[in-house]
């Protein structure tokens, strides 16, 4: 069934099949026309899950001042002219709303028609709202965040029926940098209002949002790298600047590589990092000056915690002899780092190519990924095959139903992986 094209022409037709198809799916069985697959599957994690399909349950509205707080410290700050420029003046006219959600789920922008806006007062649509699928059901802002791709929800595709008047377009907004999400934008209206054309519209200017924001980083390294220079050329010995996030904008006397994985809380003095081993850490122009001391890298593995038991949001932590450091994974790395995690005899670039795309012919892509990997693993992973290092203690954390692993994903090897009682759990 084509929902958007039925929504179109008869709303409330579109309003009447999609509620006899979610009463059947709550039922327990198939009515005459299945859901769509990603309304289908986010609809089985909100049943796993025990979200009730009756009421609506979440926690509070986060406080004025944790709003503006949040906003502050957001990179969707500087992006807001983007989207408010490619979708308030249709959202407007067309009786839409926008919204900009965070990471975690939470309203912190919300502009459009007032008219709208009173409704979506009305449906807990407001600033500092929880909007995760986890807690709200099937929507606009979560689950585009936990499959990592763009979704419309059209009425009572929404697992909440107090929802079931509301349609949401949502596109993810990932951090170019290392593809982690920073949130969601959100179109969203009533049943009637939309129009197919409604996400792909949305999905347009979230990557231009994407664009701008890789634009302001290079900008940034630039600024760093003029600040770098005249003090690295006056340096003996191996050091070099990286900004905030571990991006190198200078070096001198070793390799160059294009990131460095950094601690979340590292402050000047003698550090062990990561991939460099003791270093002397000083602040430089908003940046951090790295300079290398003689003591080798200690040969202990360390120990890895791969995260994939939050939906949406995988992550690695690494810890051992060197101070230890997270990283949330693009859906991509976190697929591959699961797939060595399980399989520590290693994988050719070829198998890799295989479990993923299901295409052993793909190594290009493979190879590409697991050298962006290798960025911020350094000596942790080895390859010919790709592997994790032989003394590298690996734990993973999985979700408790293994139905809910990497949601996002449609490598062969994760779909198989959420067999219950899989060899790889």
């Amino acid at each position: 069934m084509d929902v958007a094209r039925l929504a179109v022409q008869d709303a409330a037709q579109a309003a009447r099949v999609l509620r006899e198809v979610r009463e059947a799916r709550l039922a327990g069985h198939r009515g005459r026309i299945a859901p769509r697959p990603v309304i289908e599957q986010s609809w089985g994690r909100m049943l796993r899950n025990g979200v009730d399909p009756d009421h609506d349950f979440r926690s509070g509205l986060l406080s004025a001042d944790e709003v503006r707080r949040r906003r502050e410290e957001s990179p969707l700050r500087d992006v807001l002219p983007v989207l408010r420029e490619g979708l308030l003046s249709v959202a407007d006219v067309a009786q839409h709303i926008m919204v900009v959600a965070d990471a975690d789920g939470r309203v912190l922008w919300r502009e459009g028609s007032s008219r709208v806006l009173r409704k979506a007062d009305g449906l807990g649509f407001e600033l500092g709202a929880d909007w995760r699928e986890d807690v709200v059901g099937t929507n606009g802002v979560g689950t585009p965040a936990v499959v990592r791709r763009p979704v419309q929800v059209f009425a009572a595709e929404h697992f909440v029926r107090s929802h079931a008047s509301w349609t949401c377009s949502g596109a993810p907004i990932t951090d170019p940098r290392d593809g982690t999400l920073l949130g969601v934008v959100d179109v969203s209206g009533p049943l009637e209002t939309m129009h197919p054309a409604t996400l792909a519209w949305v999905n347009s200017v979230a990557k231009l949002a994407e664009a701008r924001l890789r634009e302001l980083h290079l900008d940034s390294l630039e600024r760093l790298r003029a600040v770098a220079a005249p003090v690295l050329a006056r340096l003996p010995g191996r050091a070099l600047v990286v900004d905030a996030d571990g991006w190198i904008a200078a070096v001198t006397g070793m390799p160059c590589p294009r990131r460095l994985a950094l601690p979340k809380s590292l402050s000047p003095g003698l550090r062990r990092l990561p991939a460099l081993g003791l270093c002397s850490v000083e602040p430089l122009g908003g940046g951090w000056l790295l300079r290398r001391a003689d003591e080798p890298v200690p040969a202990d593995g360390g120990r890895l915690v791969l995260d994939l038991s939050r939906p949406g949001r995988p992550a690695l932590t690494v810890g051992g002899d060197a101070d230890s450091w997270t990283r949330e994974l693009s859906p991509r790395h976190a697929e591959l780092l699961y797939l060595l995690a399980v399989r520590r005899a290693g994988r050719s670039a070829a198998g890799l190519a295989e479990d993923v795309f299901g295409d052993a012919s793909r190594t290009v892509t493979v190879r590409a990924e697991m050298s962006r990997v290798r960025r911020y693993l350094g000596a942790l992973l080895e390859h010919r095959p790709y592997r994790f290092r032989e003394d590298a203690r690996i734990e993973v954390l999985f979700p408790d139903d293994p139905r809910d692993l990497l949601p996002h994903s449609t490598a062969p090897a994760v779909t198989e992986g959420r067999t219950p009682g899989h060899r790889s759990r």
